[in-house]
């Protein structure tokens, strides 16, 4: 019966410490181009892992009036990539299509992306 009991908690003890994925923090500077819309109110990134959340929006800060917005945000993930979507007063881009996937820079400290509202790059 204890060595019954020696192998359950032997195996227990490698399942629960296998399944461990190390996470990291990635920083990731989105710059979203929107100078060919009209009426802008607002910009934010919608996406998966936080802070972003797919119900609202990470608000994007103006940097050319009507034409440039930035993000920056600081993820904690053991994956190697991020999903997102953009939005315009509250209204996503791309419907219908898929996510936009992100590649973290492994080389680096921080990951930049460069994107056009609704557009694919």
């Amino acid at each position: 019966m204890k060595a019954i009991l020696s192998i359950l908690s032997l195996f227990l003890v490698l399942i629960l410490t296998s399944c461990v994925q190390k996470s990291y923090n990635r920083v990731v500077v989105v710059t979203l181009d929107v100078s060919k819309m009209k009426g802008i109110q607002s910009a934010g990134i919608r996406g998966n892992g936080k802070p972003l959340s797919w119900e609202t929006d990470y608000s994007m800060q103006e940097v050319v009036k009507d034409s440039l917005y930035k993000g920056i945000f600081t993820t904690k993930t053991g994956y190697l990539f991020a999903e997102i979507k953009c939005t315009v007063n509250g209204n996503f881009e791309l419907q219908n299509e898929a996510n936009r996937r992100i590649e973290f820079d492994l080389q680096k400290d921080t990951t930049y992306v460069r994107l056009v509202f609704n557009q694919k790059s």
